[in-house]
Protein backbone atom coordinates (compact mmCIF):
# COMPACT_ATOMS: atom_id res chain seq x y z
CA UNK A 1 0.00 0.00 0.00
CA UNK A 2 1.81 3.16 -1.27
CA UNK A 3 0.55 6.99 0.45
CA UNK A 4 1.90 9.78 -1.69
CA UNK A 5 2.45 13.33 -0.31
CA UNK A 6 2.24 16.35 -3.09
CA UNK A 7 5.41 17.11 -3.10
CA UNK A 8 8.59 14.92 -1.64
CA UNK A 9 11.64 13.41 -2.83
CA UNK A 10 11.83 10.98 -0.03
CA UNK A 11 10.16 7.46 0.06
CA UNK A 12 10.11 5.11 3.79
CA UNK A 13 9.29 1.88 3.57
CA UNK A 14 7.39 0.75 6.61
CA UNK A 15 7.59 -3.27 8.18
CA UNK A 16 5.37 -3.76 11.47
CA UNK A 17 5.99 -6.26 14.46
CA UNK A 18 5.91 -9.94 14.09
CA UNK A 19 6.67 -12.15 13.35
CA UNK A 20 3.03 -12.69 11.35
CA UNK A 21 1.56 -8.94 11.57
CA UNK A 22 0.37 -6.67 9.52
CA UNK A 23 2.05 -3.48 8.51
CA UNK A 24 -1.53 -2.44 6.63
CA UNK A 25 -3.09 -3.50 10.10
CA UNK A 26 -0.50 -1.39 13.26
CA UNK A 27 1.81 0.92 10.58
CA UNK A 28 -1.13 2.53 7.97
CA UNK A 29 -4.64 2.40 10.02
CA UNK A 30 -3.08 2.48 14.26
CA UNK A 31 -0.29 4.93 13.87
CA UNK A 32 1.54 6.81 10.77
CA UNK A 33 -0.93 6.45 7.68
CA UNK A 34 -3.32 9.30 6.66
CA UNK A 35 -6.34 8.11 8.30
CA UNK A 36 -7.53 6.06 11.00
CA UNK A 37 -10.38 3.85 11.65
CA UNK A 38 -12.89 4.51 14.48
CA UNK A 39 -15.03 2.72 16.96
CA UNK A 40 -17.92 3.12 13.73
CA UNK A 41 -15.81 1.00 11.37
CA UNK A 42 -15.27 4.16 9.74
CA UNK A 43 -12.21 6.36 8.51
CA UNK A 44 -11.17 9.60 9.89
CA UNK A 45 -7.89 11.89 8.80
CA UNK A 46 -5.24 11.72 10.56
CA UNK A 47 -3.41 14.94 11.27
CA UNK A 48 0.10 13.72 12.33
CA UNK A 49 0.28 11.31 9.17
CA UNK A 50 3.81 10.72 8.03
CA UNK A 51 3.06 11.14 4.46
CA UNK A 52 3.42 14.89 5.48
CA UNK A 53 7.14 14.63 5.25
CA UNK A 54 7.83 10.77 2.48
CA UNK A 55 6.11 8.24 0.27
CA UNK A 56 4.99 5.68 2.79
CA UNK A 57 5.06 2.42 1.14
CA UNK A 58 3.34 -0.08 3.67
CA UNK A 59 5.22 -3.71 3.19
CA UNK A 60 3.68 -6.87 4.16
CA UNK A 61 5.91 -9.59 4.57
CA UNK A 62 6.66 -12.67 4.31
CA UNK A 63 3.68 -14.54 2.51
CA UNK A 64 0.52 -14.93 4.61
CA UNK A 65 0.72 -11.59 6.78
CA UNK A 66 -2.32 -9.31 6.38
CA UNK A 67 -4.21 -10.06 2.81
CA UNK A 68 -0.84 -11.51 1.02
CA UNK A 69 -1.38 -15.55 0.23
CA UNK A 70 0.23 -18.27 -1.52
CA UNK A 71 -0.98 -21.00 -3.75
CA UNK A 72 1.87 -23.05 -2.78
CA UNK A 73 1.40 -24.99 0.58
CA UNK A 74 5.49 -25.26 1.11
CA UNK A 75 5.49 -21.42 1.33
CA UNK A 76 4.49 -21.36 4.69
CA UNK A 77 7.60 -24.21 5.95
CA UNK A 78 10.58 -22.46 7.36
CA UNK A 79 9.73 -18.79 8.14
CA UNK A 80 12.93 -17.14 8.78
CA UNK A 81 14.76 -13.83 9.20
CA UNK A 82 16.83 -14.73 6.10
CA UNK A 83 14.06 -15.80 3.55
CA UNK A 84 12.34 -12.66 4.83
CA UNK A 85 14.99 -9.87 4.29
CA UNK A 86 15.57 -11.80 0.78
CA UNK A 87 12.35 -12.03 -0.52
CA UNK A 88 12.20 -8.08 0.71
CA UNK A 89 14.80 -7.50 -1.33
CA UNK A 90 13.23 -9.12 -4.64
CA UNK A 91 10.01 -7.10 -3.95
CA UNK A 92 11.40 -3.70 -3.71
CA UNK A 93 13.61 -4.71 -7.06
CA UNK A 94 10.72 -5.11 -8.26
CA UNK A 95 8.53 -2.20 -7.29
CA UNK A 96 11.50 -0.36 -8.53
CA UNK A 97 11.10 -1.20 -11.51
CA UNK A 98 7.33 -1.34 -11.63
CA UNK A 99 7.42 2.70 -10.44
CA UNK A 100 10.59 4.12 -11.81
CA UNK A 101 9.10 7.29 -10.81
CA UNK A 102 10.73 6.59 -7.71
CA UNK A 103 13.80 5.41 -8.85
CA UNK A 104 17.00 7.21 -7.08
CA UNK A 105 15.51 8.81 -4.49
CA UNK A 106 16.50 9.13 -1.17
CA UNK A 107 14.77 6.28 0.11
CA UNK A 108 14.51 4.88 3.94
CA UNK A 109 13.63 1.87 5.70
CA UNK A 110 11.07 1.95 8.94
CA UNK A 111 9.91 -0.37 11.84
CA UNK A 112 9.07 -1.22 15.13
CA UNK A 113 9.70 -4.30 17.25
CA UNK A 114 10.36 -7.66 15.66
CA UNK A 115 11.15 -4.71 12.99
CA UNK A 116 14.14 -4.88 15.05
CA UNK A 117 15.49 -7.55 13.07
CA UNK A 118 13.65 -6.94 9.51
CA UNK A 119 14.79 -3.35 8.85
CA UNK A 120 18.65 -3.67 9.71
CA UNK A 121 18.62 -6.67 7.69
CA UNK A 122 16.50 -5.51 4.28
CA UNK A 123 19.29 -2.20 4.44
CA UNK A 124 22.23 -4.83 4.90
CA UNK A 125 20.77 -6.27 1.76
CA UNK A 126 20.13 -3.46 -0.04
CA UNK A 127 23.54 -2.34 1.33
CA UNK A 128 25.31 -5.66 -0.48
CA UNK A 129 23.00 -5.14 -3.66
CA UNK A 130 24.01 -1.47 -4.62
CA UNK A 131 27.77 -2.49 -4.82
CA UNK A 132 26.93 -3.81 -7.93
CA UNK A 133 26.03 -0.41 -8.91
CA UNK A 134 27.78 3.14 -9.85
CA UNK A 135 24.22 4.59 -9.37
CA UNK A 136 21.48 2.37 -7.29
CA UNK A 137 17.86 2.76 -7.69
CA UNK A 138 16.95 1.62 -4.27
CA UNK A 139 19.33 4.64 -2.89
CA UNK A 140 19.04 3.49 0.67
CA UNK A 141 19.98 6.82 3.43
CA UNK A 142 19.22 5.12 6.26
CA UNK A 143 16.64 3.74 8.63
CA UNK A 144 14.75 3.84 11.60
CA UNK A 145 13.69 1.51 14.70
CA UNK A 146 11.21 2.03 17.40
CA UNK A 147 10.95 -0.02 20.82
CA UNK A 148 13.12 -2.76 18.60
CA UNK A 149 14.54 -6.44 19.19
CA UNK A 150 17.77 -5.33 19.18
CA UNK A 151 19.83 -7.97 21.19
CA UNK A 152 18.78 -11.12 22.68
CA UNK A 153 20.45 -11.39 26.21
CA UNK A 154 20.21 -7.51 26.44
CA UNK A 155 16.57 -7.45 25.85
CA UNK A 156 15.50 -9.90 28.24
CA UNK A 157 17.99 -8.37 31.16
CA UNK A 158 16.68 -5.19 30.06
CA UNK A 159 12.75 -6.31 30.50
CA UNK A 160 13.21 -7.55 33.98
CA UNK A 161 15.13 -4.41 35.15
CA UNK A 162 11.91 -2.29 33.61
CA UNK A 163 9.85 -4.31 35.69
CA UNK A 164 11.13 -4.06 38.75
CA UNK A 165 12.38 -0.21 38.29
CA UNK A 166 8.87 0.58 37.65
CA UNK A 167 7.31 -1.41 40.41
CA UNK A 168 5.38 -3.54 38.15
CA UNK A 169 7.12 -7.11 39.99
CA UNK A 170 8.23 -7.33 43.63
CA UNK A 171 11.87 -7.02 45.27
CA UNK A 172 11.49 -10.83 46.03
CA UNK A 173 10.19 -11.87 42.33
CA UNK A 174 13.04 -9.77 41.00
CA UNK A 175 15.81 -11.12 42.91
CA UNK A 176 14.35 -14.82 42.33
CA UNK A 177 14.73 -13.96 38.56
CA UNK A 178 18.21 -12.40 38.93
CA UNK A 179 19.25 -15.77 41.13
CA UNK A 180 17.90 -18.18 39.05
CA UNK A 181 18.51 -16.87 35.54
CA UNK A 182 21.80 -16.56 32.84
CA UNK A 183 21.02 -13.53 31.28
CA UNK A 184 24.04 -14.71 28.81
CA UNK A 185 22.53 -18.29 28.04
CA UNK A 186 21.39 -19.16 24.64
CA UNK A 187 18.24 -20.49 26.56
CA UNK A 188 16.87 -19.79 29.87
CA UNK A 189 16.49 -22.86 32.27
CA UNK A 190 13.43 -24.41 34.04
CA UNK A 191 13.65 -22.33 37.48
CA UNK A 192 14.38 -19.14 35.39
CA UNK A 193 11.34 -19.51 33.48
CA UNK A 194 9.46 -20.52 36.27
CA UNK A 195 10.75 -17.35 37.90
CA UNK A 196 9.52 -15.36 35.17
CA UNK A 197 6.40 -16.59 35.02
CA UNK A 198 5.44 -15.65 38.83
CA UNK A 199 6.56 -12.80 38.53
CA UNK A 200 4.17 -11.27 35.95
CA UNK A 201 1.70 -12.34 38.29
CA UNK A 202 2.37 -9.06 39.95
CA UNK A 203 1.29 -7.26 37.11
CA UNK A 204 -2.25 -7.55 37.69
CA UNK A 205 -4.97 -6.88 34.54
CA UNK A 206 -2.92 -4.00 32.39
CA UNK A 207 -1.67 -3.22 28.86
CA UNK A 208 1.81 -4.16 28.89
CA UNK A 209 2.75 -2.55 25.85
CA UNK A 210 1.61 0.96 27.38
CA UNK A 211 1.44 0.48 31.89
CA UNK A 212 -0.18 3.47 32.35
CA UNK A 213 -2.97 3.34 30.06
CA UNK A 214 -6.44 1.54 30.51
CA UNK A 215 -6.74 -1.60 28.99
CA UNK A 216 -9.79 -2.59 26.28
CA UNK A 217 -12.38 -4.16 27.91
CA UNK A 218 -15.80 -5.14 25.77
CA UNK A 219 -17.68 -2.35 24.50
CA UNK A 220 -20.63 -3.11 26.52
CA UNK A 221 -18.65 -2.88 29.90
CA UNK A 222 -17.39 0.34 28.94
CA UNK A 223 -18.56 3.42 31.00
CA UNK A 224 -20.93 6.23 29.47
CA UNK A 225 -17.48 8.06 29.57
CA UNK A 226 -14.68 6.31 28.03
CA UNK A 227 -17.75 5.46 24.91
CA UNK A 228 -17.92 9.32 24.82
CA UNK A 229 -13.45 9.74 24.21
CA UNK A 230 -13.05 11.83 21.28
CA UNK A 231 -11.13 10.45 18.51
CA UNK A 232 -8.30 12.49 19.21
CA UNK A 233 -7.18 10.96 22.30
CA UNK A 234 -5.71 7.46 22.73
CA UNK A 235 -8.28 4.63 22.45
CA UNK A 236 -7.02 1.04 23.92
CA UNK A 237 -9.17 -0.93 22.14
CA UNK A 238 -8.69 0.71 18.27
CA UNK A 239 -6.74 -2.69 17.07
CA UNK A 240 -10.30 -4.51 17.40
CA UNK A 241 -11.88 -1.60 15.07
CA UNK A 242 -9.30 -2.56 12.52
CA UNK A 243 -10.33 -6.29 12.97
CA UNK A 244 -13.92 -5.40 11.53
CA UNK A 245 -13.17 -2.83 8.84
CA UNK A 246 -10.58 -4.84 7.02
CA UNK A 247 -12.83 -7.78 7.03
CA UNK A 248 -15.91 -5.87 5.57
CA UNK A 249 -16.48 -6.80 2.13
CA UNK A 250 -17.06 -3.65 0.68
CA UNK A 251 -13.60 -2.59 1.87
CA UNK A 252 -12.19 -6.04 0.55
CA UNK A 253 -13.27 -4.76 -2.81
CA UNK A 254 -12.32 -0.95 -2.94
CA UNK A 255 -8.31 -2.24 -2.16
CA UNK A 256 -9.23 -5.15 -4.76
CA UNK A 257 -8.35 -7.12 -1.66
CA UNK A 258 -9.08 -10.67 -1.44
CA UNK A 259 -10.27 -11.37 -4.81
CA UNK A 260 -9.39 -15.16 -4.22
CA UNK A 261 -12.32 -15.71 -1.71
CA UNK A 262 -9.52 -16.91 0.97
CA UNK A 263 -11.31 -18.85 3.57
CA UNK A 264 -10.14 -17.54 6.45
CA UNK A 265 -10.63 -14.24 8.36
CA UNK A 266 -8.53 -11.08 7.61
CA UNK A 267 -6.39 -10.77 11.37
CA UNK A 268 -4.01 -8.17 12.20
CA UNK A 269 -1.67 -11.06 12.84
CA UNK A 270 -1.26 -13.86 11.19
CA UNK A 271 -0.93 -17.33 13.56
CA UNK A 272 0.13 -19.89 10.97
CA UNK A 273 3.39 -17.79 9.77
CA UNK A 274 3.98 -17.16 13.69
CA UNK A 275 3.57 -20.54 14.50
CA UNK A 276 6.46 -21.70 11.40
CA UNK A 277 8.47 -19.31 12.50
CA UNK A 278 12.20 -20.75 12.69
CA UNK A 279 13.71 -19.19 15.50
CA UNK A 280 16.79 -21.03 15.35
CA UNK A 281 17.45 -19.54 12.17
CA UNK A 282 17.12 -15.70 13.78
CA UNK A 283 19.88 -13.69 14.76
CA UNK A 284 20.32 -13.49 18.58
CA UNK A 285 21.58 -10.16 17.74
CA UNK A 286 21.87 -7.48 15.66
CA UNK A 287 24.16 -5.56 16.88
CA UNK A 288 26.28 -6.60 14.40
CA UNK A 289 24.41 -5.43 11.06
CA UNK A 290 24.65 -2.37 13.11
CA UNK A 291 28.39 -1.78 13.00
CA UNK A 292 28.30 -3.06 9.65
CA UNK A 293 25.93 -0.12 8.22
CA UNK A 294 27.19 2.43 10.34
CA UNK A 295 30.36 2.07 8.87
CA UNK A 296 28.78 1.88 5.43
CA UNK A 297 27.53 5.55 6.24
CA UNK A 298 23.47 5.13 6.37
CA UNK A 299 21.88 7.27 9.02
CA UNK A 300 20.51 5.33 12.23
CA UNK A 301 18.13 6.27 14.65
CA UNK A 302 16.51 4.11 17.19
CA UNK A 303 13.67 5.25 19.20
CA UNK A 304 11.66 4.33 22.61
CA UNK A 305 8.50 4.65 24.08
CA UNK A 306 9.18 4.76 27.46
CA UNK A 307 6.21 3.11 28.93
CA UNK A 308 6.40 -0.09 26.87
CA UNK A 309 7.67 -3.15 29.08
CA UNK A 310 7.58 -5.38 26.47
CA UNK A 311 10.68 -4.31 24.58
CA UNK A 312 11.41 -1.41 26.76
CA UNK A 313 13.65 1.48 27.35
CA UNK A 314 16.45 0.19 29.16
CA UNK A 315 16.49 -2.95 26.73
CA UNK A 316 17.06 -0.66 23.92
CA UNK A 317 20.18 1.25 26.09
CA UNK A 318 21.71 -1.98 27.51
CA UNK A 319 22.09 -2.91 23.68
CA UNK A 320 23.14 0.41 22.88
CA UNK A 321 25.63 0.53 24.94
CA UNK A 322 27.66 -2.61 23.95
CA UNK A 323 28.01 -0.81 20.84
CA UNK A 324 30.55 1.53 22.73
CA UNK A 325 29.75 4.14 20.41
CA UNK A 326 31.39 7.58 21.09
CA UNK A 327 29.10 10.84 22.37
CA UNK A 328 29.08 13.26 19.57
CA UNK A 329 26.34 15.04 21.42
CA UNK A 330 25.38 14.58 25.39
CA UNK A 331 22.30 13.48 26.70
CA UNK A 332 19.19 16.24 26.71
CA UNK A 333 15.96 16.57 26.46
CA UNK A 334 14.22 17.56 23.21
CA UNK A 335 10.62 19.10 23.02
CA UNK A 336 7.37 18.77 20.90
CA UNK A 337 5.25 21.38 21.45
CA UNK A 338 6.01 23.45 24.61
CA UNK A 339 6.15 19.89 26.29
CA UNK A 340 9.44 17.58 26.74
CA UNK A 341 8.75 15.25 23.97
CA UNK A 342 11.42 12.83 25.44
CA UNK A 343 15.39 12.76 25.44
CA UNK A 344 18.11 12.16 23.42
CA UNK A 345 21.97 11.33 22.95
CA UNK A 346 23.96 11.67 19.72
CA UNK A 347 26.52 8.97 19.07
CA UNK A 348 29.23 8.64 16.59
CA UNK A 349 26.60 6.59 13.86
CA UNK A 350 23.51 6.30 15.64
CA UNK A 351 20.79 8.69 16.96
CA UNK A 352 18.88 7.63 20.35
CA UNK A 353 15.50 9.11 21.32
CA UNK A 354 13.46 8.38 24.26
CA UNK A 355 9.72 9.68 23.82
CA UNK A 356 7.81 10.68 27.41
CA UNK A 357 4.72 8.66 27.98
CA UNK A 358 4.66 6.64 24.73
CA UNK A 359 3.82 3.02 24.47
CA UNK A 360 5.04 0.08 22.19
CA UNK A 361 3.78 1.82 18.86
CA UNK A 362 4.66 5.13 19.81
CA UNK A 363 2.94 6.87 16.79
CA UNK A 364 0.14 5.71 18.34
CA UNK A 365 0.40 7.09 21.81
CA UNK A 366 2.43 10.00 20.71
CA UNK A 367 1.42 10.94 17.12
CA UNK A 368 2.85 14.54 17.02
CA UNK A 369 6.09 13.70 18.87
CA UNK A 370 6.57 10.64 16.62
CA UNK A 371 5.78 13.28 13.45
CA UNK A 372 8.57 15.53 14.65
CA UNK A 373 10.80 12.62 14.94
CA UNK A 374 10.22 11.59 11.63
CA UNK A 375 10.66 15.33 9.98
CA UNK A 376 14.28 15.84 11.94
CA UNK A 377 15.40 11.97 11.20
CA UNK A 378 14.91 12.48 7.56
CA UNK A 379 16.70 16.22 7.86
CA UNK A 380 19.71 14.74 10.03
CA UNK A 381 19.05 17.09 12.11
CA UNK A 382 19.19 16.57 15.76
CA UNK A 383 15.80 17.44 17.63
CA UNK A 384 14.82 20.62 18.78
CA UNK A 385 16.24 21.95 22.01
CA UNK A 386 13.37 24.58 22.88
CA UNK A 387 9.91 25.48 22.00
Amino acid sequence: MLYQPEQTSKSLVTKSTGPGCSSIAYGATEEIGPFRINRGSNLYLNSFSWNIEANLLFLESPVGVGFSYTNTSSDFKEFGDERTAQENLIFLIKWMSRFPQYQYRDFYIAGESYAGHYVPQLAKKINEYNKAFNKPTINIKGFMVGNPDMDKNNDKLGTITYWWSHAMISDTNYNLILRNCNFTADSFSKECNSSIYNAAADFGEIDQYSIYTPKCVRMKQMRKAVLARQTTEYDPCTESYADIYYNRPDVQRAMHANQTAIPYKWTACSDPVFNNWNWRLSDNSMLPIYKELMEAGLRIWVYSGDTDSVIPVTATRFSISKLNLPVKTRWYPWYSGNQVGGRTEVYEGLTFVTVRGAGHEVPLFKPQSALILLKYFLAGKELPRSY
